[in-house]
């Protein structure tokens, strides 16, 4: 009689067989001796802004331990000497597509599988950690329901490599919303890429399904298509702020939380109005919206870096002259928001461009009106109170997680610092070295 191996040694036997990962990401799976000190010329204090020369960490198990120009050495501590770089927080992004390549997004959704998606979401997810997002806010799945679950959990168990994720499932959109398939043959009967809700009764019920799947929040589509009539930004509604409201109350009654896409007015205030944790875009902000959203701690996520990208990459010359002429805008609005204090976390929508090339989003903040600190302080402190981490990541304190990376440069004198990353450690364990 054949002898039947135990499933846990059949399913690593299947993963050693089907992947052959580099070098520095098995620390992934096997943490080094601990504890360990990460040396280097310099690092980042958040909160205050303040570069320390020199940078030391000391990492035991997946926490920091302790942080400062220098640590104690425990007996038979490691010492890794990183050299002349900063030592700072793994990066987060508020708002990304692992389930979306370049390319024809519309299509992609319709003609390749959603085991073909899984697959190449995980590469993305492996992407985007390398480059030194050590947490990330997936921003819905596109058409793949709830496989972005999948991808969560095998990166919370270790079996594949990639950031922390806080995940949406589908979006929720409205029949003929923003993302329903419009443009196709209707007696195809194509799909929309988000889960349909017309009424704040089939807002409830769609996010509690969700739910059930493993969602940790919500993303809904409030405004769209849009649309640059006259040198301003037109887009309509698709909910009221009391369908919002009470999609709101919801999340908070399963301890979640509600995410629009909204691009501009009335959508952007009714999204302020009924209290959201974030407005995605965020392009078009009336002074009463920018009012509500400072008294209620609501966060905007700019996403910069994908409007660029469509500037210079469409099908035709008229579609990315269009695409410009809405970041010109964008940009113009975006200083009059600063101005007026609305408090912003880092979102670059990457998707539909490579993944793994994001820091894009902070060169852009900085390019249009913020300082280097300020958008190092939304990254880390925002984003980690955005995605309910506040507190464990985002800074490097005794007690917080021990996700770090090392950047060649200073990212408060240069921004640019964050898109050359040397070194990625998450939990403790290196998953990048160069």
């Amino acid at each position: 009689m054949q002898a039947v191996l135990p499933r846990r040694i059949v399913v690593s036997l299947c993963l050693l067989a089907a992947v052959s990962w580099p070098a520095a990401l098995a620390g992934q799976q096997t943490k080094g001796p601990s504890p360990v000190i990460l040396h280097a010329a310099r690092l980042l204090q958040v909160d205050t802004g303040a570069i320390l020369e020199p940078g030391e960490v000391l990492v035991e198990g997946e926490r920091i331990r302790s942080a400062g120009r220098s640590v104690e050495h425990p007996s038979g501590v490691r010492v890794l000497d990183l050299g002349d770089v900063t030592l700072m927080p793994g990066l987060i992004d508020a708002h990304v597509h692992l389930f979306l390549h370049p390319g024809a997004e519309d299509l992609q959704t319709v003609e390749e599988s959603v085991p073909w998606r899984v697959i190449l979401a995980e590469q993305a997810a492996k992407a985007d950690l390398l480059a030194g997002f050590t947490a990330e806010r997936d921003m819905g799945t596109e058409g793949a329901n709830s496989a972005d679950t999948a991808i969560r959990n095998a990166i919370n168990e270790g079996l594949i490599p990639g950031p922390r994720l806080r995940i949406s499932g589908n979006a929720i959109d409205l029949l003929g919303g923003h993302e329903d398939a419009n443009r196709y043959n209707p007696a195809q009967h194509v799909l929309s890429n988000a889960d349909y809700a017309n009424s704040a009764q089939q807002l409830v019920e769609v996010m509690r399904q969700q739910h059930k799947e493993g969602s940790d929040f919500a993303k809904i589509y409030e405004t769209g298509p849009d649309q640059m009539i006259d040198g301003v930004l037109r887009t309509p509604y698709q909910y009221t702020a009391e369908q919002l409201r009470t999609a709101v109350e919801e999340a908070h009654r399963m301890g979640t939380v509600v995410a629009v896409h909204a691009m501009g007015e009335p959508g952007t205030l009714y999204a302020a109005q009924a209290g959201v944790a974030s407005i995605d875009h965020a392009t078009q902000l009336s002074d009463e919206t920018i009012r509500l959203m400072k008294e209620k701690g609501i966060f905007a996520v700019p996403t910069f870096a994908i409007m660029e990208y469509f500037s210079k990459h469409r099908e035709s010359q008229d579609q990315a002259a269009g695409e410009a002429a809405m970041l010109d805008y964008k940009v113009e609005q975006f200083k009059k928001q600063l101005a007026a204090g609305v408090q912003y976390a880092v979102g670059s929508d990457v998707g539909p461009f490579p993944h793994g090339t994001q820091a894009r989003e902070l060169e852009l903040m900085v390019q249009y009106g913020m300082k280097p600190v300020a958008v190092l302080q939304a990254d880390l402190l925002n984003g980690a109170k955005l995605l309910g981490w506040s507190g464990k990541i985002g800074e490097l304190k005794a007690g917080y997680l021990a996700d770090i990376i090392a950047v060649k440069g200073n990212p408060v004198e240069d921004i640019s610092a964050t898109t050359r990353v040397q070194f990625v450690m998450k939990g403790g364990a290196i998953v990048r070295q160069n």
